[in-house]
């Protein structure tokens, strides 16, 4: 049953989803995902999953929105991307549930704002243990479209879905 609370995200774990075709563990696990405007620009600048995820927001199952450049914005802008930015203020402003990032100063950024944050091995992780995910096959699909996984990760995610 998908979780109905507020999800947001940034590119990262998107495009990712999109690369090794898993974007419906987003319509499985989420009610929706909320995107910024910036998010959605990042992820439109190339083609890759382009067409997958248009699919997806034309289902609504991914939602677009406006994030003003607030203070708080400006703030968090100088140490992250344009993405990460407003993926964290929309996060903190609206009081998500849950936030989707990858990069670790962006994870760094949420803890600080009291997020609650996964990315897509947390995604992966999640679909394996409901039975959608061969999690080794989907950890090397994404090792092989360019997703960095150390060796200790990938073993600690291995051994966390099979407990």
């Amino acid at each position: 049953m998908p979780n109905s609370g507020l999800v947001v995200s940034d590119t990262s774990p998107l495009l990712n989803l999109a690369l090794i075709d898993r974007l419906d563990l987003l319509e499985v696990q989420f009610s929706g995902v909320t995107v910024p405007r910036q998010v959605w620009s990042e992820l439109t600048e190339g083609d890759d999953g382009l067409e997958a995820l248009r699919g997806l927001r034309d289902d609504g199952v991914l939602r677009i929105v406006e994030v003003e450049r607030s203070d708080l914005f400006v703030e968090i802008f100088h140490e992250l991307d344009l993405g990460e930015t407003a993926a964290i203020c929309y996060a903190v402003e609206h009081d998500t549930d849950l936030v989707l990032l990858d990069e670790r100063d962006g994870r760094r950024v949420a803890r600080r704002h009291d997020l609650d944050i996964t990315g897509v091995i947390g995604v992966l992780l999640r679909g394996s243990k409901t039975g959608e995910v061969d999690l080794k096959s989907e950890l090397d699909a994404l090792r092989e479209a360019g997703f960095w996984i150390s060796d200790d990760l990938y073993a600690q995610v291995l051994s966390e879905a099979d407990e």
